[in-house]
């Protein structure tokens, strides 16, 4: 790797998370919540986690000329982020509706905005930032093909490429953008949604992880929740399991494990050894309430071991 950057590109949100007693079902009124509004978007969430854990981050948004606009930006910059490469749309700056229940499962809505805004054009103007980094990390909260042309782009000059395939499209992804990806991230859910094959049993996602690797995919690491992670690369599947927490809210843990994790191989752990410091960080995540808010700093890793 020619150097230690980590560039991050993608979604800026503004969260507005209501705390309830369970989600509500269609057509439900669930009253007794408690509310919150914090910033947030997997782009934002992953670039400040690998800040906060140690890593040297620049993180590439588009946001609207609105209030929720400006008050992310500041929030990045007092974070100590760069954000020289933030380009900026008509549209407005994205929000999520987040509602989380007693149990710390969450129900996301996303209106997207400014976030969909992001172009093909776009990213080639970024392509002297992504060839001078070291990690790209990016999400599909984005246009895929914005996606795949910062990847490509990425994987021409060397640079190492991690996606978190979050959300996944139902439709899949592209195949094409497989054989850019060097570290791919899905979840149990979005493992089969790529794959179209079921994952409940070890067996069956390891049949998915190989449809994947099929198709171009490198090393690929499964998020399982409270079970843990399986690393599937040349010395794998390897199982790593989760510390055992209270959780009360996990809508941040899969960033903050992501951006984590490139902080580590930032600093050339190998890639059980990173995930290994994820999953310490995504573990005090889930103990905490909002997104940005639950992410910790590297002084409480560090504790932890």
């Amino acid at each position: 790797m020619k150097s230690k950057k980590i560039l991050v590109i993608g979604s800026s949100n503004t969260d507005m998370t209501v705390k309830a007693g369970k989600l509500p079902l269609p057509g439900e009124t669930v009253l007794g919540g408690t509310f919150r509004m914090g910033h947030g978007g997997k782009g934002a969430n992953q670039a400040i986690a690998a800040k906060r854990l140690g890593g040297d981050v620049s993180f590439a948004c588009k946001v609207g000329k609105d209030s929720f606009g400006k008050m992310s930006l500041e929030k990045y910059r007092s974070e100590n982020v760069d954000i020289s490469s933030v380009m900026y749309s008509d549209c407005p700056s994205g929000v999520a509706l987040i509602t989380v229940d007693d149990k710390a499962e969450n129900s996301i809505v996303v209106a997207s905005g400014a976030n969909a805004d992001i172009t093909v054009s776009d990213i080639r103007a970024l392509a002297p930032v992504i060839v001078s980094s070291s990690i790209l990390l990016m999400q599909l909260e984005i246009p895929v093909d914005a996606v795949m042309e910062a990847a490509r782009i990425a994987y021409e000059a060397g640079v190492y490429v991690v996606l978190n395939p979050a959300p996944a499209p139902a439709q899949g992804i592209p195949e094409e953008l497989y054989k850019y990806v060097s570290l791919l991230i899905p979840n149990e859910t979005e493992l089969a949604l790529l794959s179209g094959d079921c994952t409940d049993s070890v067996e069956a996602a390891m049949s998915a992880v190989e449809k994947l690797k099929a198709a171009g995919a490198k090393d690929i690491i499964v998020t399982l929740g409270s079970k843990g992670s399986m690393v599937c690369n040349g010395d794998g599947p390897v199982l790593i399991p989760a510390r055992k927490v209270e959780a009360v809210d996990t809508t941040a843990a899969g960033d903050t494990f992501c951006g984590a994790l490139c902080v580590a191989l930032s600093e050339d752990r190998s890639l059980a050894d990173a995930v290994k410091f994820a999953t310490a960080a995504s573990s005090l995540t889930v103990t905490r309430m909002g997104a940005l808010d639950s992410i910790p700093f590297r002084e409480e890793i560090e504790k932890l071991s």
